[in-house]
């Protein structure tokens, strides 16, 4: 196993169970795009100084113009895979970029200007990460709308159930948190969902394990949209061997 797959299945354990289902080749591109996830999601949360924080995320900045500018990889762990893949599989710079542009919403600590903020994040965190994933796993450009719908369900429902820790750590991470706001998000989450599975025969079965980051989302947001308390509660994940094996199952079947 690879020090970057040694990294995701420590930081993002769901994630690296989905990568499972790709074979060993497309692991490898999956790795550092995952590992370079994880590493701006953290940059916010490891230090309580801003300014730190966002030095930790000008890194990353550095490190996609370094990509545009053709300029050699810089040493890091991640970084230096990531520059690889990104030139090797031509993907768009800024794409990188607003991933890592979106993460200063950790660091403000304000809640969204509006529902449109709050979707355009997700869009520029769960949905750039998953059309990334599977691009590199052979996804045609047609595609990216099926891909993006099925980003939206699965970035919502890992956003619901970080609510709590969300809040513990002082962000504000829904403008508006009454049982009718948390209902509409949700129930708009399964729209796409069901609207991406429905749309699956678009996305050729290579990009299966990039969509299987997914599979809780279903679950997750009928959990939602019926006791909308559960999101404050911490109480919308099932249990350890149902999620399991709803992946397993997803798995066999391709059917994310």
């Amino acid at each position: 196993m690879s020090d970057l797959a040694d990294l995701v299945r420590a930081g993002d354990p769901d994630r690296y169970a989905a990568t499972r289902a790709a074979p060993e080749a497309a692991r490898a591109k999956l790795w550092p795009l995952y590992a370079f996830n994880l590493e701006i999601a953290r940059a916010p949360y490891v230090t309580q100084e801003p300014m730190i924080a966002q030095m930790r995320l000008q890194f990353w900045s550095d490190v996609f113009r370094d990509i545009a500018a053709g300029a050699p990889a810089r040493a890091h762990q991640v970084a230096e895979p990531l520059a690889a893949l990104w030139r090797d599989e031509g993907l768009p710079v800024e794409m990188g970029e607003a991933m890592v542009a979106a993460r200063h919403w950790d660091i403000a600590r304000e809640a969204f200007a509006d529902e449109a903020a709050f979707l355009a994040h997700l869009d520029a965190t769960a949905g750039h990460l998953m059309w990334l994933a599977a691009r590199v796993l052979g996804a045609p450009a047609p595609s990216e709308r099926v891909v993006r719908d099925m980003a939206h369900a699965a970035g919502l429902a890992n956003w619901l159930v970080a609510v709590p820790a969300l809040r513990a750590a002082g962000r504000v991470p829904l403008s508006r948190d009454d049982d009718a706001a948390i209902r509409a998000l949700a129930e708009g989450g399964l729209e796409r969902l069901s609207r991406a599975r429905a749309a699956r025969a678009q996305v050729p079965d290579t990009a299966t394990p990039a969509l299987l980051c997914g599979w809780q989302a279903g679950a997750i947001l009928r959990r939602a949209a019926r006791e909308p308390g559960r999101v404050a509660q911490g109480q919308l994940l099932g249990s350890e061997f149902a999620r399991r094996g709803s992946l397993l199952m997803r798995g066999v079947s391709g059917r994310w």
